[in-house]
């Protein structure tokens, strides 16, 4: 029994269950107010599913690519909420999940999956398909470049589908996890992928009043 939690791009959590599936998610677009709305999503998702925190085993977070604050607001409710819980921490690309839903829909080959990364940037994820497990296959690591550079004829990955997402389904970061821990396969690094840094940064001490 899992709970799954990214705020990568919009906000999702959802809970799934190995047996009968997702059991309720929760979605919104919204990518200003992740930190407002993460709390009240994880409560109602829960209700909504009628399961108590002593039945989840497991929480899964998207651990982007994403912008720098919409990104660790999620990572931390999903840590914060495992280490309260008493529960294991299971770490989860987020392109995995819309490659994996994309998938799941039916595609076939290689797929960019492409997701706002502010400052007129994007983040993307190459696949060459799913694996004999259901799992995308990742061609290179996630990586941050111009829209126009993915527009490119000779771009590396210009022959693949390009799938634009708006939100990261925390129904199908759960999937993933499942499908991980069923194949004995290895998590995501514990780091988030920020993929650039931060746009506040750090003061170099107090300035000199003269």
């Amino acid at each position: 029994m899992l709970l799954a939690i990214d705020t990568s791009a919009g906000t999702s959590v959802a809970v799934l269950d190995g047996v009968r599936g997702v059991l309720a998610d929760i979605d919104t677009a919204d990518t200003m107010r992740h930190a407002e709305v993460i709390g009240t999503l994880i409560a109602e998702c829960l209700d909504r599913a009628n399961v108590r925190v002593a039945d989840l085993t497991g929480v899964v977070g998207g651990m982007g690519p994403g912008p720098f604050t919409g990104l660790r607001v999620g990572i931390a409710a999903a840590r914060v909420f495992a280490l309260g819980a008493g529960l294991p921490f299971l770490p989860v690309i987020s392109h995995d999940a819309i490659a994996l839903s994309r998938f799941r829909a039916g595609h076939t080959g290689g797929l960019v999956v492409v997701t706002d990364a502010r400052r007129r940037e994007v983040n993307w994820s190459a696949y060459s398909g799913a694996d004999a497990a259901g799992l995308p296959v990742r061609l290179a690591a996630p990586g941050v470049a111009k829209p126009a550079v993915l527009l490119e004829p000779d771009w590396v990955y210009a022959g693949l589908v390009r799938a634009d997402a708006v939100t990261v389904p925390a129904a199908d970061l759960g999937r993933v996890a499942e499908l991980l821990l069923a194949n004995d396969r290895v998590f995501a690094t514990d780091a988030a992928f920020y993929l650039r840094s931060p746009d506040v940064t750090l003061s170099n001490g107090p300035k000199r009043v003269s």
